[in-house]
């Protein structure tokens, strides 16, 4: 017998960015089409879920599933700063409406990664001055759309600048220990950190054009260093992404007091190994803990797994000799979720969404398997009377993976960005039969 609620939401998730395509107002499209930039490849029209998220979100519901969680994207909102796009406004309330008749329950993100080219110009994500910027934006859209809305998102994982940062301290720590074996090759060992973290980023590419970044920023955005969202946060700028997320709910719940408003975090099942406890539990305060005393009082809790994170004296381990990986080099380790869920809840007990999980690969069936053990685990999390409300799969489509492009496949959905003709991927489309999935039977 299953044993998730009536109203549990199953739904998928896209970003506005790595979908909608042309979003020429925004700091990424900007970086995209820099000569010295990171990414293998520019976004350009992404899968067109602009023009097609009709033909998208009926596919949604086709599949049996009742959510659908998409970002709204501020660029397009506030092009110049002061100056909304009311046409933009019309666009996503047409989005918004589509779900509703569809019998689909939006689940909307306000900023997942990209902001406003003029915002990073004006000092970014470590400008106090983004807090009251990013307020303004949130309240000018509630005002707007607030009533087609009933679960908000302020900020996707506000922890990523963190994690960022974490990252390149370890990437050049790994540089000055082993730069010989580095000019000699060191392949694997620059590999190693690539899947360290749950999105797109070529963190070698960083570090190597780093100089005639600098350079190029100056043309681009007039500044040598770029606070993105995504660039390693200081300790001043991870508190400024919650007073930002603070502000922002504060001034949504003026205009629509019962909107649900949470932010999500990017959560690593993270396991010490001999040695590894003190640095283990480090890693996990960084990454959650020290987060908990100014997100306890929001309505939901947005969690966000993908794989785990072995910790040894020394920090992160690399994936176990012969495991099986994802295309994003981390590791098949759909366990993670229910781990993760029981911790977030024991120091955190709130209603939790898991907002995002999911695996990049090319076999169907694995992503199958994927899901029956990830949703088990919710399943377990929900009879021992752990208030999860929803799992969202990332991700509706095949998209834009940020830095990397679009070669990793993590879609329900496949598309040919030739002719961007959908196709379900005939199992795992399916995701709404995890009642049967969860049960072995056939669809």
């Amino acid at each position: 017998m299953n044993t998730l609620p009536q109203d549990f939401l199953v739904g998928a998730a896209t970003a506005a960015h790595q979908v909608e395509g042309n979003n020429i107002h925004s700091d990424y499209w900007a970086m995209e089409h820099m000569k010295y930039g990171n990414f293998n490849e520019p976004s350009l029209d992404a899968v067109d879920h602009y023009n097609r998220y009709e033909e998208d979100i009926k596919m949604v519901a086709e599949a049996g599933l009742n959510a659908y969680r998409f970002s709204i994207e501020w660029a397009r909102i506030e092009p110049e700063q002061g100056v909304y796009d009311e046409n933009e406004i019309e666009h996503y309330r047409k989005v918004l409406t589509c779900c509703r008749e569809n019998g689909v329950e939006p689940i909307v993100t306000m900023m997942h990664f990209t902001s406003p080219k003029w915002l990073i110009e004006n000092g970014g994500w470590e400008n106090e001055a983004t807090v009251e910027a990013f307020k303004n934006y949130c309240q000018y859209v509630t005002e707007q759309l607030g009533d087609l809305m009933h679960y908000v998102c302020t900020i996707n994982e506000a922890n990523m600048g963190i994690q960022v940062a974490a990252i390149s301290a370890r990437y050049r720590a790994q540089m000055m220990a082993k730069i010989q074996r580095m000019q000699q090759g060191g392949a694997e060992e620059k590999k190693d950190l690539e899947g360290t973290a749950q999105v797109g980023m070529n963190f070698n590419d960083m570090m190597a054009n780093m100089q005639k970044q600098k350079e190029e920023n100056v043309e681009v955005f007039g500044t040598d260093t770029l606070q993105t969202f995504v660039s390693a946060r200081t300790p001043e700028g991870d508190m400024l992404v919650i007073r930002a997320h603070q502000a922002a709910k504060a001034a949504m719940k003026a205009v629509k007091p019962k909107l649900q408003i949470g932010l999500t975090l990017s959560l690593h099942d993270i396991q010490a190994q001999e040695g590894g406890e003190e640095a283990a539990a480090k890693e996990w305060v960084d990454e959650f803990t020290h987060y908990v005393p100014y997100i306890k009082e929001d309505d939901f809790f947005g969690l966000q797994n993908y794989s785990r994170s072995l910790i040894g004296p020394n920090g992160i381990l690399p994936v176990p000799e012969g495991a099986e990986t994802t295309q994003m080099d981390y590791e098949y380790y759909p366990e993670g979720l229910e781990h993760v869920i029981r911790r977030v809840y024991e120091e955190m007990p709130m209603p939790i969404m898991v907002t995002e999980n999911g695996i990049a690969t090319a076999d169907d069936t694995r992503r199958v398997a994927y899901i029956q053990t990830a949703m088990k685990g919710v399943e377990n999390c929900i009879q021992d009377g752990i208030p999860v409300k929803g799992y969202m799969y990332w991700s509706m489509m095949d998209n834009f993976e940020w830095q990397k492009g679009f070669g990793m496949t993590f879609g329900l959905i496949s598309v040919d960005r030739t002719t961007q003709t959908r196709t379900a991927k005939t199992k795992s489309y399916c995701t709404w039969k995890l009642y049967k999935i969860m049960k072995g039977k056939d669809y």
